[in-house]
Parts: C-alpha cells; structure tokens; sequence
C-alpha cells in the first residue's frame, strides 16, 4: 500500500473533530481480546455511518490526538503458537479482510490497522457482534436501535461502491476512465475538466480520497475503463471472454478466443460488432435482390449481451460473462443463480443485483427498460422461426442459449411444447391469447396441416404449462398456467 496515501490518511483521521465510531487511537495497548471487539464495533459501525473502512491507528495520544510513536509489531505478535493475525482472522466472522500497515509518518513510527466495513452480515469477535458508542464497545444484541440501523445499512451494501483503485490523482482518473465515452453515451457535451469529475463523482464512479486524491469504484471501473487490466486480477476477469468453436461442442478446435479489456459500456457496441461478426450468415434472394441473414436475431444477441452484463453476481471472483459460439447455437453465460425463476424471466420485472450498473446502462441506451428485454428476445426468435431458447439456472450460473434454425419437423418434441409456452406469454403480454391459428404461424406450420400444432397445445396442456383461457369456452385460446 502507498506509504504517501497513509501518512495522508493519518493525518486527516487525527484532524477529525472527535474520535469517531470508525476510528479508535491508541499508544501500545495490544490485548488481544481487546483488538478482537474493537474490530466487530468499529466495523459494524463504519457500515452505519457509510464508511467503506474503519481504523484503529497505534502511536497516538488518544486525547492530544499527539503522534508518539509505537512499539506495537502485530506480525512477530503470537497467541500461543499462533501468529495474532491468524488467530484473529480466525475468531472475526464473517471473514474481514483487514490489514495491518507500519506507517513510517513524519512524526513517528505508527502501525495502522484497515478494517472493511461489514458488507454482508454484523462482524462478530468469538461468536459475538459488538458496536461501538463514544469510548465504550458494547454488545450489538443489547442495543436494538444501532441493530436495526445496521441491519438497514446492510441491505442497500453492493458490489458496485467497493474500490477497483484508491489514491489516484485526476489526472490518473481521465486515463484509466474512458470519461468522453460517458458522455457521449448519454448524449452530453463534454464538459470542463473540473465538470467532469462532479459527473463522475455523482454516478458513484468516483468517490473522494484523502489528500485531494480519488478513489475509482467498481462500478466506474467495470462500466468505462480504458483498459481493464490496469485494475486488479479480479476486476479484469469480469470482462467479457468470447470463444467460437469449429463444431457442436467443446472439444471442437478453437477458432476465435477474445477477452474484452474495455469497460461494459464503452465497449459494447465493439463487442457487439466483433460477435455480429463471426455469427454465420445465410444469403437470401428477394426480389432479384442478394442479403445477407445472420443465423442469429441481432436484436435478440444484443438484449441477451447485456442481460449477462446487468444480472451476473459480481461477488463471485474468478468468473465472468462469457458468450460461446458453436456451429449450431451461441450459448450465454453469466456468475451466479437467477433471482427471478427460468420460467418467468420472459413476464416478470427483472430483479438485478447491479441496480447502478443496470441503471446507468439503461440511461446509455445500452439495455431496455426493466421487463422489455427477453420479451423482445423471444418476438425476433419467433419471427426468424428458430427454436425456442433454453432458460438454464446452474449451481452458480445462468445460461440462456440461442439456436440455430431447424424446422418444425426437426425440432423435438420438449422444444415444442417450450416454444409453445414462450409463445403463450409473449401473446399474453399483448394481451391476446395463444391460438391455434397463431402457434402455426410461429412454428411456420401450413394450414392444412394444423393438427401438428393441436399436437403440441395438447402436449402442453397435458404437462401443465398453458391452459384454457376460458374452461367454459375451449375455443377461446389459451394462456400460461399462471395466469
């Protein structure tokens, strides 16, 4: 960590007004119990109070706020046989990943102690939650109001605010931060320097770090870096990877592999492009005139891109949006497991994880408003005749595939009856029902051969996916069973 950024930090902890909640100061006192409540509270605490850490600072005078120096060494430190540091990761729970730092300050030999707010549950010591009130460290259990404060804290906590990079100068933020891209996505002129960073701070793309320098968020990182290698391993194995293959499956040879290394925003319409690219085409003859059909809806491949960019968990670390292409279908892939189930993500508002991310996308025109993404997914499938996408929730996954074209004939009979249910709530979304006469037209089927498409409303009727849209009038169509 840089030494530069610390002593800066010191320094305006120290000028605070009062020893706050987030912050505890002391000369050598090192028990380890002690160390142990103090954490829980201070990082119970920072949460309440918006913090993204909270610090106890040895080699400070707790009343003169005087640095005196320190004899405190947390890493030659042991507890029994046991180095501190180890045993006291051991008794914080949920795990904290704190750090303790040797600051060589001006003024004296100071060792600091960077303790991340709670994020996703109260920091307990030894089985037991504490919070911090002026000079005390009481149990979090015997006071209801600081619980619940915290509780409320927690819930709005995401992945978006934590620090991609801290302790960048402006300077560095305009070159790490691909800035004109943002404004040009959301048709703004570009502003002044000084402009420019009151935008980016606004969005949470940047927040204010100690001696006039900034911190890059997350959500700015992963939204418009310039380069995302340039942040932590992490960060940078959230891009999006791209591999094509030469055949139905995996062991097929390799012929495109792409990490991206722009941010989701000012990279995507380049994604977009690069995929269009390498997605097969059919030549089609109409009117004596030649056009190029891609395999693929354009509309469905783009809506789907930015449904694995929006809904993946980013608290899953060594993964990212992946898209696949293989010769018969491109596959979809996005970390973690749906919040909405398989069988209602074409009907239902999209729940995100990424509510920033998804908001800022939607406002770049990126992604569709919520609820009108896969619908139109499906619409383009059915107007290209393809079989219906597959809808998969994994163990730590989500997955929506495309196919290729097969007729009616060549579509087996569990497609079937799930393009027969896709298609009863795309009608219902437009408020009409599912009919005979409409289910043909989606499969392609001819007039006279309308008994295959009463097959497979038979089929789906049968195992529970539509019904009747009027029991009292068989004829009237049909809808999902949910309905």
């Amino acid at each position: 960590m840089n030494q530069a950024r610390d002593i800066d930090l010191i320094n305006e902890l120290i000028a605070l007004p009062a020893e706050a909640n987030w912050v505890e100061f002391k000369h050598n006192n090192s028990n380890k119990d002690m160390i142990g409540k103090t954490c829980s509270a201070l990082s119970n605490a920072a949460r309440i109070e918006d913090k993204h850490f909270a610090y106890i600072i040895w080699g400070i005078e707790d009343q003169s706020k005087d640095i005196i120096g320190t004899t405190f060494e947390p890493s030659s430190k042991l507890v029994g046989n046991q180095g501190f540091e180890l045993w006291l990761a051991k008794k914080l729970k949920p795990s904290a990943m704190f750090q303790f730092r040797v600051v060589d300050h001006p003024q004296g030999r100071v060792v600091l102690m960077e303790i991340p707010a709670a994020t996703s549950a109260p920091i307990q010591f030894d089985g037991t939650a504490y919070i911090r009130i002026g000079s005390t460290t009481p149990k979090l259990a015997d006071h209801t109001q600081r619980y619940e404060a915290l509780i409320n804290a927690l819930r709005p906590f995401a992945w978006e605010h934590g620090m991609a990079m801290s302790y960048v100068t402006g300077d560095e933020v305009l070159d790490l931060l691909d800035y004109a891209a943002y404004f040009r996505l959301l048709n703004m002129p570009l502003p002044d320097k000084s402009a420019i960073f009151e935008y980016l701070e606004t969005d949470q793309l940047i927040v204010k770090d100690v001696g006039g320098k900034w911190n890059i968020t997350n959500l700015g990182a992963i939204l418009i870096a310039n380069d995302i290698r340039k942040f932590s391993p992490s960060l940078a194995r959230k891009a999006v990877r791209f591999v094509a293959y030469n055949g139905n499956n995996r062991v097929a040879d390799v012929t495109h592999r792409q990490d991206g290394s722009k941010g989701y925003a000012n990279g995507f319409e380049g994604l977009i492009s690069f995929v269009n690219g390498l997605i097969p085409k059919n030549e089609i003859i109409e009117q004596a005139l030649r056009r190029d059909n891609p395999m693929f809806p354009p509309l469905a491949v783009r809506e789907l891109i930015a449904n694995a960019l929006i809904h993946q968990d980013m608290t899953i670390s060594g993964t990212g949006p992946q898209i696949e292409l293989f010769k018969d279908r491109i596959e979809f892939t996005n970390p973690g497991t749906p919040l909405v189930p398989t069988d209602r993500m074409i009907d239902l508002p999209p729940r995100s994880r990424n509510e920033a991310l998804a908001a800022i996308m939607r406002r770049m025109g990126i992604c569709e408003e919520q609820g009108s993404g896969l619908d139109k997914v499906i619409a383009s499938v059915e107007v290209y005749q393809l079989p219906p996408p597959l809808f998969k929730a994994n163990d730590a996954s989500m997955q929506i595939i495309l196919y290729g074209p097969r007729t009616f004939a060549n579509m087996s009979p569990n497609e079937r009856v799930r393009a027969c249910y896709q298609h009863s709530i795309l009608k219902l979304i437009t408020d009409t029902p599912m009919t005979n006469t409409s289910l043909r037209e989606r499969f392609g089927i001819e007039t006279q051969n309308a008994s295959q498409a009463s097959i497979v409303l038979r089929k789906s009727l049968d195992e529970g996916l539509i019904k009747h849209a009027d029991p009292d009038h068989p004829r009237s169509g049909y809808v999902p069973h949910w309905s």
